[in-house]
C-alpha cells in the first residue's frame, strides 16, 4: 500500500473535449471546460498549477512548465455518456450496450401497470428539463395528486411530486416500485425521486432527491475493497449510484459547497482507506441548464477550495480529480456530451510533472485504487507506479 488514503473527487460532467466517436452521439465539437473558457475568462490557478491546461489547450489558462501533480485524460470505453455508465466504468464495469433511452416517453402499457401498482394516475411521461416540467405540470399535479413522470437524454425514469401532496415516504416507495418493474429492455440506469415544494410560479426542488440505481454487477471495485476490509467513505450521490455496496460510511450533500465541506469532515474522520466524492452542481444546476456563467463560477469555487483541500492532505494521501462524462453548456440542447474526462493526481508524495497521457478507460483510475489497496478489478490498467 503506497498511499494510506485516497481521496477521489468526481467533478460531475467536467469533460475536457470530444471523444473520437462524439459525432455518433450528436456531440461533435463538445468540450465542456474548453468551450466555457472560450466564452468566459476562467480563473483557475490551482487546477492550472496541477496541470489542467497541460492536458489540452484551454483558452486563457496556462500550461505550466512544472505541474504540481500528474495529469492526463480518460476515455470512456463503454457506450453511453451518463452517470451510471461513467461511475460503473470507474469501478471496473464495462458495458456492452448503453442503458436504454426513452425520448418519446415510456410505453403506455408499462405506465398503466405502474399506475395500477401505485394507486395513482400519472401526468407527463415525456423528455423534459426538470425545472421546465414543473412550470408546465406543477399546478396540475397539486390539483390532481398525480405524480409527474419524465425522462431526459439520460437513461432515467424521474418522478416529481410536491412534498405536501405526496409524502416523501410514498414518493420513495413509488420509485422502488418503478425500479422493480423496469426490467429487460426497460431497465434504465436510474429511477430518481424529484421532490419539490412551493407554489405555482415559484416551485423549488428540495435536497430530498433520491436515486435508485440498477444494481452493479458483483466484483466491482467497492466489492473488492470491502472483501479486503478497506474503509470507504462516500460523499454525494456515490452511495446511490452503487446502492451502498462496499461503503462503510456516507454523507449525502445539498450542493457543491456542502460536498466540499463534508469532504474535509470525512478526511478528519477517515484517516485511511478511500474517500469517494461526487460534486454534482456542475451537471445538475449548470450543464443541463446551459448556464455557462454558473458553470464557470462553480469551477472557480472548486478551484479556490482546492488550496484548502491540498493543505489538508497528509504525507500518505493521494488525491484524484476526474469527471464521469461531459455536459457542455455551450452546445445546443441540454444533454450530456461524449467527452474525455480530465485526470489530475496529486499529493505530498506524488511525483510532479508526470504526463499520464490518454488512458483507454476510466477503469484505469479504479485499477490504480485497487492496486494500492492490494486488490484487482476486471478492467483497467493501473498507473500507480507512475505516481512515485
Amino acid at each position: 500500500m503506497k498511499f494510506r488514503r485516497i481521496i477521489w473527487i468526481v467533478l460531475d460532467s467536467a469533460g475536457i473535449g470530444e471523444m473520437p466517436d462524439a459525432a455518433a452521439y450528436g456531440d461533435a465539437g463538445s468540450n465542456t471546460i474548453g468551450n466555457i473558457a472560450r466564452r468566459r475568462s476562467l480563473h483557475l490557478p490551482n487546477l492550472s498549477g496541477l496541470g489542467l491546461a497541460n492536458i489540452r489547450h484551454l483558452e486563457g489558462l496556462p500550461a505550466v512548465e512544472f505541474p504540481q501533480g500528474a495529469y492526463g485524460r480518460c476515455a470512456l470505453a463503454s457506450p453511453g455518456k451518463d452517470t451510471t455508465t461513467g461511475h460503473w466504468e470507474m469501478a471496473g464495469i464495462h458495458l456492452e450496450k448503453p442503458f436504454p433511452l426513452f425520448p418519446k416517453g415510456f410505453p403506455r402499457e408499462f405506465m398503466k401497470a405502474f399506475e395500477d401498482r401505485i394507486g395513482r394516475n400519472t401526468i407527463g411521461n415525456y423528455a423534459a428539463s426538470g425545472t421546465e416540467i414543473l412550470k408546465e405540470l406543477g399546478a396540475e399535479h397539486v390539483r390532481t395528486g398525480s405524480p409527474i413522470i419524465y425522462t431526459s437524454a439520460d437513461s432515467v425514469f424521474q418522478i416529481a411530486a410536491h412534498e405536501e401532496i405526496i409524502p416523501l415516504w410514498e414518493q420513495y416507495k413509488n420509485c422502488e416500485t418503478a425500479r422493480e418493474m423496469l426490467r429487460g429492455p426497460l431497465e434504465v440506469g436510474r429511477v430518481i425521486a424529484r421532490p419539490f415544494v412551493g407554489e405555482s410560479g415559484a416551485w423549488q426542488r428540495t435536497s430530498n432527491r433520491k436515486d435508485f440505481a440498477v444494481p452493479p454487477p458483483r466484483g466491482m471495485l467497492l466489492d473488492q475493497l470491502a472483501a479486503q476490509h478497506v474503509k470507504v467513505h462516500s460523499v454525494g450521490k456515490i452511495f446511490d449510484v452503487f446502492l451502498g455496496r462496499g461503503i462503510t460510511e456516507y454523507d449525502k450533500t445539498k450542493n457543491n459547497a456542502d460536498g466540499m465541506a463534508k469532504t474535509l469532515e470525512a478526511m478528519r474522520d477517515t484517516p485511511e482507506g478511500l474517500i469517494f466524492v461526487n460534486l454534482v452542481d456542475f451537471d445538475q444546476l449548470y450543464g443541463h441548464r446551459n448556464d455557462v456563467e454558473g458553470y464557470a463560477r462553480a469551477l472557480e469555487e472548486a478551484d479556490a477550495w482546492t488550496s484548502q483541500f491540498r493543505a489538508a492532505l497528509g504525507d500518505g494521501d493521494l488525491a484524484i480529480y476526474t469527471a464521469d462524462h461531459g455536459c457542455d453548456p455551450t452546445m445546443p440542447g441540454t444533454d450530456h456530451s461524449r467527452e474525455y474526462t480530465p485526470l489530475l493526481a496529486f499529493g505530498p508524495g506524488v511525483k510532479h510533472g508526470v504526463n499520464l497521457g490518454t488512458r483507454a478507460s476510466l477503469s484505469d483510475i479504479g485499477q490504480t485504487v485497487a492496486e494500492n489497496f492490494g486488490v484487482r478489478i476486471a478492467n483497467g490498467e493501473s498507473f500507480l507506479t507512475s505516481l512515485y
